[in-house]
């Protein structure tokens, strides 16, 4: 697949890139990229919720009632889970959410992200994103000028700009990552993805390795 090269301003520059095919060009794998998802959205989770229990909740141990001739249940504790501000019965403790994903599994994951959004024509080629300072009404006008100010956009340099980045900072829908950060949630979630054409090179070189 070819695709015309643009400048920041969204111009043609009269130049073209073929997307490798063994990147792009693959056949998507539904489920590599719902198992990569799946991994992010589970290691993003503090998992530090927690409920106390019946041994840790701070009533008093006094028998409430007497054993028997009450007509109803036995009673030993106020800490019991069937009164109001008892332990909670088998209550969330702190966990990690995280799992082991397969290192050949998580690239299939990305590479598929990739192909799905080349065939669905949302990938543009940029020749090069560069800022004097960092501020973020340039931003918002290279988006503009490539006329995605409402999409969610996904900006994907070669090295860290940090003026690129900062300037990015406060615009909805819109993130910056290198190529070695691009992961598949990141790639999903976007409506469109901006690659810059060093970065492309450089994600190919990534997937060899």
């Amino acid at each position: 697949m070819e695709l015309i090269v643009y400048n920041s301003k969204g111009e043609d520059t009269g130049k073209k890139v073929t997307l490798p095919e063994d990147i792009f060009g693959i056949e998507p794998n539904e489920h590599a990229i719902y198992l990569d998802v799946k991994q992010y959205l589970a290691n993003q989770r503090q998992g530090t919720h927690k409920a106390k229990e019946r041994a840790e909740n701070a009533h008093s141990t006094r028998k409430l009632k007497k054993q028997k001739g009450t007509g109803g249940a036995r009673a030993g504790s106020i800490k019991s889970p069937v009164f109001v501000g008892g332990g909670t019965i088998f209550g969330p403790r702190p966990r990690d959410y995280s799992f082991k994903l397969n290192k050949k599994v998580k690239q299939l994951a990305r590479k598929s992200a990739l192909a799905a959004k080349a065939q669905a024509n949302s990938i543009s080629v940029i020749d090069s994103v560069a800022f004097e300072k960092p501020r973020t009404k340039d931003y918002i006008s290279f988006l503009g000028s490539v006329s995605l100010g409402a999409k969610k956009t996904l900006l994907i340099l070669p090295d860290v700009d940090s003026n690129v980045v900062l300037s990015s900072r406060n615009v909805q829908k819109a993130k910056v990552v290198t190529a070695s950060q691009v992961n598949t949630y990141d790639l999903i979630n976007a409506d469109r993805l901006l690659i810059s054409e060093e970065a492309l090179s450089k994600l190919q070189t990534l997937f060899e390795q």
